[in-house]
């Protein structure tokens, strides 16, 4: 088998996608921002920063990105791909479900999306080497999100948690640990019928249901504070700064009676994937240790 470069090899996909490489055989190359070492006798740690700060890398190996795809993107047209047998990358489905919001950041960041997923295609093309995209709904699972674990964070400290029976938008949480096993699968598969695939979580369900799921997973005591919609709505702007809500915006508040879930079908189909359901435990908001 082919050696496998990961980029966002520390983040909260790649300290799930990196084991899962290494179980499978694989010789993988991690890169990452700051020293590193591993005793794997498989795994080897480098130290780069996308885009311009990437050394010199294997040119015959799959590239797997699990980290912010407007930079892996820059850096690979400028490298090329020339040799790799398959790039798989995760972006993400804002790029589909903020491209018409309200709120002028999140169109940017939609558009930042989109224009990655171009590049990612164009240079897949010029080289030779076929490209999958993964686009995965709202990640848990390794005390990484910026979603989810804030609000934990706060409920750790203060111990209350933030409920908004109100929300009944329903949501599809994917673990980063079934984005892994998505990458992995993409990379073994023979011939896949798409080059896109989103990801959703096993279960769909009301944005204050998994709330509440959430505080219940906690290996604490928490007093539930019941937030009206209304009040959330008109305080949005404070809302938005406050670390429990982690990168909240006002539109996104405004959502939280629409649904965003993905249609995995195609996912399931060709890679064999089966994402587990929404049942977090403790261990969900605290890092994995890196191999």
């Amino acid at each position: 088998m082919a050696p496998c470069l990961v980029f966002g090899a520390s983040g909260a996909i790649g300290r799930f996608l990196v084991p899962r490489l290494l179980a499978s055989g694989r010789e993988v190359v991690a890169i990452s921002r700051t020293p590193r070492t591993s005793a794997h006798p498989r795994l080897r740690w480098v130290m780069g920063e996308l885009p311009d700060g990437v050394p010199a890398l294997p040119a015959d190996a799959s590239i797997l990105s699990a980290g912010p795809l407007d930079r892996f993107t820059e850096w690979l047209a400028a490298r090329g791909a020339t040799g790799s047998s398959r790039i798989v990358a995760v972006g993400s489905l804002s790029a589909v479900t903020k491209r018409d919001s309200d709120d002028a950041a999140e169109r940017a960041l939609a558009a930042r999306l989109a224009d990655s997923e171009r590049r990612l295609f164009d240079a897949a093309r010029s080289s030779g080497a076929p490209a999958i995209l993964l686009r995965p709904t709202l990640i848990y699972g390794a005390g990484l999100d910026r979603n989810l674990t804030p609000i934990v964070r706060l409920a750790r400290r203060w111990r209350v948690f933030p409920l908004v029976p109100e929300a009944s938008g329903a949501r599809q949480p994917v673990h980063a640990d079934d984005v892994a096993a998505a990458c992995v699968s993409a990379l073994a598969a023979n011939a896949l019928a798409q080059d896109v695939y989103d990801l959703g979580g096993g279960e769909r369900l009301a944005f204050a249901t998994m709330l509440a799921r959430v505080r219940a997973s906690l290996p604490f005591a928490t007093l539930a504070l019941p937030v009206p919609l209304a009040l959330a709505r008109r305080a949005a702007g404070l809302v938005a700064r406050l670390p429990a809500f982690g990168a909240a915006s006002p539109s996104a508040i405004a959502r939280l009676r629409e649904d965003l879930v993905a249609d995995h079908d195609a996912a399931m189909r060709d890679l064999g994937w089966m994402p587990r359901t929404f049942r977090p435990q403790a261990a969900d908001w605290v890092p994995p240790s890196l191999p």
